[in-house]
């Protein structure tokens, strides 16, 4: 396949969990994926699984929340294959801190890398989308962004204020972006992933208990939406919330 020719996307926080599903599932349908994260061992781990199954896969090490160096990385994928067709903001950090609690700091670091880190990566490629008349912009937001966080959530309230900014930046983006690029978000409910099943030992039974469809939702349940709204054609979908959560949330 020539470089210049491939299908392209680029995931953020694409090193494990439900990024490192999306990755797979783009490569799966002939993308060739560039994967930005911060930790640099599971985004090797994740390049390397990739292209061992035949994908084209680049690793992009550095914090979203930098906006000079998603820059750099959007130009280092531009200079290898010469376009972005799909951007999957995945991207976030969680804050179990509430109000009371929760220090200045600790609210920035939130707001940074969950809301300004899509802003950071959307900056980067929206001119080039326009430019070549095409492009799928997917955010990740959250269940919570629209009923706020349970007692016995992961996050609390600066999580749930940061996702909620995604759906307001998604909504605006797709009616400045439009037609060329479509610009959609998925709010994931209880998500099984390495990290989450640690924290939910003694709840797992009571979150599938009030979910309808009677389980806990997986990385590749996200990365089937999201492989949907990167590539299904023709796509009359932009500026839309896609809730993926079992049911437990129903809008």
């Amino acid at each position: 396949m020539n470089d210049k020719q491939a299908k392209v996307a680029v995931v953020t926080g694409g090193a494990r969990g439900i990024g490192r599903a999306i990755a797979r599932g783009l490569s799966n349908r002939g993308y060739a994926v560039a994967l930005a994260d911060r930790l640099a061992q599971e985004l090797d781990t994740t390049v390397s699984m990739i292209s061992q199954l035949g994908g084209e896969c680049m690793p992009l090490l550095g914090d979203v929340s930098d906006f000079a160096g998603v820059q750099k990385h959007a130009a280092t994928v531009l200079e290898r294959w010469g376009h972005i067709d799909v951007l999957v903001n995945n991207a976030g950090i969680a804050q179990p801190k509430g109000i009371l609690e929760i220090t200045e700091a600790e609210w920035d670091v939130v707001i940074a890398v969950d809301l300004k880190g899509c802003f950071n990566w959307c900056k980067a490629v929206a001119a080039g989308m326009v430019r070549q008349g095409s492009g799928r912009i997917v955010n990740i937001s959250s269940v919570s962004a629209n009923n706020g966080a349970d007692k016995d959530a992961v996050s609390k309230f600066a999580y749930c204020a940061a996702k909620a900014g995604i759906l307001g930046l998604t909504r605006g983006l797709a009616k400045e972006l439009a037609p060329a690029v479509t610009v959609n978000a998925i709010c994931p409910g209880a998500i099984e992933t390495d990290l989450t099943r640690a924290k939910w030992v003694s709840l797992k039974d009571t979150i599938i208990q009030r979910t309808p469809l009677e389980r806990l939702g997986t990385p590749e349940d996200i990365a089937e939406v999201v492989v949907f709204l990167a590539t299904a054609s023709p796509m009359f979908i932009t500026g839309e919330m896609i809730n993926v959560n079992g049911g437990a949330y129903i809008n």
